[in-house]
């Protein structure tokens, strides 16, 4: 040929494990030729210049398509190849059997083993021969094949199974009597009948293989996780009776057959389910129950346990309490719970009773459970010990009782943090005095409280002990709120009252209060303590894991201060959180604040009252028009010599003076100057005829000339009488003369004064002449040893007027005021 490299042999058929030589021929002389078995190079003998050989050992099956093997030259893109065939090894045919159900057919089956089908070869075929008959068959199924039994009467067999492909045969003998290789049907028809609650009767069907044969039939059955087997002989029909059954319980029965004769096999399961009858209740409820006292009176909360599958014998449908009263044994009271509940609560008439329940179904009632509530609550103070709990749950042990009981209790809440606690109880007989009580429902961090009560003879329940623990502990997850208090320049207090013991994660032994300062110096009770930041603090420690409170002294005024309090356990410390922090005040402080606080709330008092009664104070001490009439002070200066000059009445006025004074000129000073604060005043002038002798007078600050009179300042003074009769007073003469007389005595005045020089003084007069000739009124009366003054439309008593400087004036009067008009 033309092609310059040949392989051999081609798509050759070889066995699995076989050795196989491969060969390749080249035209030419060539030394780098290399040969391929599924990519990886094969090592060859080469035994001339054009001919290599490979010796293959042992291959084995890769697929069924086949091996690939190829060479390629060196140089150039030429690849040569071929496919080497390796099929399974064809193996003998294994539990080769054979049995017949009716005596009509035989069905023998094998287990072929492995399939030698390849691509280029087809997979191995079956034959049955029959040496008795000399029937042959081609069993075209790889693992089974059917035989038709001769009419004849043919017990003997001998069967030659025969496997084959293309490379080898296989071959496998069985030689059987057919009466021994009877495999029976399953049965059918399954019923059962007379069903009661402790018995059932089944009956069922098999398929006949001969009038002169009799089956084998075995009976199972399945119920409350146990089985029974029963054998029964049957030849057509079977029968069997079930007893000691539980009320109210499914089953589960089966059956399945053989023959009796010569046995072969078993037939296939036949089942069917079936349930009993109701029953009354076997066992009386599991009860216990919680007593308190609400508003005086008994309120009992009674739980019990739902009765179990085997105890119910049924459906249970209510509950029946019964309550009666040990103090009135003919009074009782019945109630009735519907199911499914679990418990109740009875407010009672009065403590001592005792109540029965029992559980009810379709059928009938349940044995009672008895309890008896006594007025005594037993020693409720049991001291309460600590329990350690383990992987199997809570250790729990007691002294035993001197006196009789009929059992122990053990009671504790399976979930104490949630307000329905899940409460659960334990019973126990007279003579144990330790258990150990577990529950999946355990939680670690979780602190469960364990009582344990004795049960008396007349079934009175009294509390024996007391246990708390965790079934493991953890670490605290927080801290305490903690609330400061009477804060002081040199200590405060910390206080954490509504931090809850019994919640933690685990036993609280005490608290660490820590406190970080920029002094950093720790006092006596305190220790210095470096945190995980590296910061160091002083640490105080409180033992007593009751204790909430806790004073820091020995504090700066004016310093800065972080405190946090944790509490600690046997398996470590609270968290530590963000420090509070705190600012001691200023030693002073506290006594500044006492001593300002009250004063500023005086004062604010005294300013909100002053403006409130702002206007009742200024018509009573200051009215807007200067009127004697209503000013309510000079209603309390009262004269007991004369009334009339308390308050001032116009008919009691005589006209007034004025008077005209010359002085020399000298220095006017300003009204800011002290020395001329002092006022002028008008005088009274009285207008006495006669009189000997000095008398009280009374003067009028004057506002409108406020000019010194004199450097004396003195108030121009005119005699009064003493004791002048209001009837005596009167007017001296009209309106119309006195204005013309002012007028003209005040021009001649001004004409011959020199400006600067005229001071003018208001002289009222009070008093009325002793006769009406008003000619004989004296231009230059005496001064009067006393005289009153009149300042702000205030009367003030004669006696306590200064005396007026003395000094010779020229006084000229004149009538100023009518009977109508006042100033």
């Amino acid at each position: 040929g033309q092609d310059p490299l040949f392989i051999f042999p081609k798509d050759k058929l070889v066995e699995e494990g076989s050795n196989v030589t491969i060969c390749y021929v080249s035209k030419s002389h060539q030394n780098n030729i290399s040969c391929y078995l599924e990519g990886v190079r094969m090592q060859g003998e080469q035994l001339d210049p054009n001919v290599s050989v490979f010796n293959l050992n042992h291959v084995a099956f890769i697929r069924e398509t086949g091996t690939n093997i190829y060479c390629k030259p060196g140089q150039g893109d030429g690849i040569k190849g071929t496919v080497l065939f390796v099929s399974k090894v064809l193996q003998e045919p294994k539990d080769f059997s054979c049995e017949t159900q009716d005596f009509m057919t035989l069905n023998c089956t094998w287990d072929p083993g492995s399939d030698t089908g390849l691509l280029k070869q087809l997979s191995q075929s079956y034959t049955l021969f029959e040496s008795f008959s000399g029937k042959k068959t081609l069993c075209k199924p790889k693992s089974w094949c059917l035989w038709q039994v001769a009419p004849e009467s043919q017990d003997m067999y001998n069967f030659t199974l025969t496997a084959e492909n293309y490379l080898r045969k296989r071959s496998v003998h069985l030689l059987f009597n057919l009466t021994h290789r009877v495999h029976p049907m399953a049965p059918f028809n399954i019923l059962f009948k007379n069903v009661s609650a402790t018995s059932a009767t089944m009956t069922w069907k098999v398929h006949s293989i001969g009038k002169y044969y009799t089956l084998l039939c075995q009976v199972e059955l399945y119920g409350e996780g146990k089985v029974t087997q029963h054998n029964v002989s049957v030849k057509v029909d079977g029968a069997h009776l079930f007893s000691g059954l539980e009320p109210d319980t499914e089953y589960l029965a089966q059956v399945r057959c053989a023959n009796g004769d010569y046995f072969w096999k078993w037939s296939e399961w036949t089942h069917q389910n079936f349930t009993t009858a109701e029953a009354a209740p076997s066992e009386a409820p599991d009860v216990w129950r919680n007593v308190k006292t609400v508003q005086g009176r008994c309120v009992v909360t009674l739980f019990w346990k739902p009765l179990s599958k085997p105890q119910a014998h049924g459906k249970i449908l209510f509950y029946n309490i019964v309550i009666e009263y040990l103090d009135r044994t003919s009074v009782s009271e019945v109630l009735s719970i519907p199911a499914p509940a679990s418990g109740t609560e009875l407010p009672l008439n009065q403590c001592s009773s005792q109540i029965r329940i029992t559980a009810s179904n379709s059928v009938g009632t349940s044995p009672a459970s008895v309890l008896v509530v006594s007025r005594e609550p037993g020693n409720e103070e049991v001291e309460e010990e600590r329990v350690k709990g383990t992987e199997d749950g809570f250790p729990l042990s007691w002294n035993p009782q001197p006196r009789h009981v009929t059992g122990y209790l053990v009671e504790w809440c399976e979930q104490p943090r949630d307000p329905p606690c899940d409460l659960q109880w334990k019973n126990l007989g007279p003579n144990v005095t330790s258990t150990v009580v577990s529950s999946d429902a355990f939680r670690p961090g979780v602190r469960y409280n364990f009582r344990i009560y004795g049960i008396s003879t007349e079934r009175v329940p009294y509390l024996l002990a007391r246990k708390t623990g965790y079934s493991q502990e953890l670490a605290p997850s927080d801290n305490p709120q903690v609330v400061m208090t009477n804060l002081t320049s040199h200590s405060f207090t910390l206080s954490w009252k509504n931090y809850s013991t019994e919640s933690q994660t685990s036993f609280i032994q005490g608290y660490h209060v820590y406190l970080k300062s920029k002094a950093g110096r720790c006092h006596s009770g305190s220790e210095k303590a470096v945190l995980s930041d590296d910061v160091v603090c002083c640490k105080y420690k409180i033992d007593n894991p009751e204790q909430k409170t806790f004073v820091v002294e020995n504090l700066q005024p004016e310093s800065f201060y972080e405190f946090l309090v944790t509490p600690y356990t046997s398996v470590g410390e609270g968290p530590h959180d963000a420090f509070a922090k705190v600012t001691t005040p200023d030693e002073y402080s506290p006594t500044l604040i006492r001593i300002l606080l009250p004063t500023v709330f005086c004062i604010l008092l005294i300013m909100i009252t002053c403006y409130l009664k702002s206007q009742w104070m200024k018509e009573k001490c200051y009215p807007d028009i200067p009127d004697p009439y209503k000013s309510s002070v000079l209603s309390l200066i009262k004269s007991k010599e004369n009334p009339h000059l308390t308050i001032m009445n116009i008919k009691d006025c005589v006209p007034d003076s004025i008077e005209v004074l010359n002085k020399q000129e000298g220095t006017r000073k300003s009204l800011t100057e002290t020395e001329s604060t002092k006022p002028t005043y008008l005088y009274l002038l009285p207008t006495e005829k006669r009189y000997s002798s000095p008398g009280p007078c009374i003067c009028f600050e004057n506002f409108t000339y406020n000019q010194a009179a004199s450097d004396s300042a003195s108030c121009g003074h005119v005699p009064v009488p003493p004791k002048a009769p209001p009837s005596q007073l009167g007017l001296l003469t009209s309106p119309e003369n006195l204005l013309k007389a002012l007028e003209k005595n005040y021009m001649n005045s001004l004409g011959e004064i020199p400006a600067g020089e005229t001071s003018l003084n208001y002289v009222s007069q009070l008093a009325s002449p002793m006769s009406g000739d008003m000619s004989n009124l004296p231009t230059n009366p005496p001064e009067p040893a006393l005289c009153s003054e009149y300042k702000m439309q205030m009367a003030i008593p004669l006696g306590l007027a200064s005396p007026p400087s003395s000094g010779s004036s020229s006084l000229s009067s004149i009538t100023l005021l009518d009977e109508g008009e006042h100033y």
